[in-house]
């Protein structure tokens, strides 16, 4: 199984624009979305093409779930973001989520640098992102590293990265032809 139908795809983009704005109004991607995500697309990748489909579903879910683990273990987003990347990869397979990571990727810079922008702030995220790239090289232990970043957390803001990863991979569904 290499990929799946434009109703799929369609359906798939539904849940990201849904995940998408309860990010952005409660800055948490609920489990209850992430968790049918998830199966549903195994379910009906084997139902398509049996055990390869399985495989092919459960290959896409792994990949999602490595991809964003490295920042969730160290503060950088939350579980939900993970879960819900983790269920693109369920439905679309590992190429696929591969390229709507990458593009969720720039999405979500391109937003953080907006973000920034409008707040006027420059100097202080600029000495707040060097200081975190330097707790990340020099600290090197995720859990004091996930300390570190909740004890920070109340002071920055924050980016819902559903909404990225929901307008990066739609925008790539788009793109590779997948919705059309």
């Amino acid at each position: 199984m290499t990929s799946i139908g434009h109703e799929a795809t369609w359906l798939v983009a539904v849940v990201l624009m849904e995940a998408a704005i309860i990010d952005g109004m409660k800055l948490k991607v609920p489990n209850w979305l992430t968790f049918h995500f998830v199966v549903g697309g195994l379910a009906y990748a084997t139902w398509m093409a049996g055990w390869a489909g399985l495989t092919w579903s459960l290959a896409g879910m792994t990949l999602g779930l490595l991809l964003l683990i490295p920042l969730y273990a160290i503060g950088g987003m939350g579980a939900g973001d993970v879960k819900l990347l983790a269920g693109v990869g369920a439905w679309m397979g590992p190429a696929l989520t591969l390229g709507a990571f990458a593009v969720s990727a720039i999405v979500g810079g391109l937003m953080a640098v907006a973000m920034v922008a409008w707040s006027g702030q420059y100097v202080r995220h600029w000495v707040m992102m060097q200081s975190i790239g330097e707790e990340i090289m020099t600290v090197r232990n995720p859990s004091k590293l996930a300390a570190t970043a909740a004890a920070r957390k109340p002071s920055m803001m924050l980016l819902p990265y559903g909404i990225p990863i929901a307008a990066g991979s739609i925008a790539y569904f788009a793109w590779m032809g997948l919705l059309f």
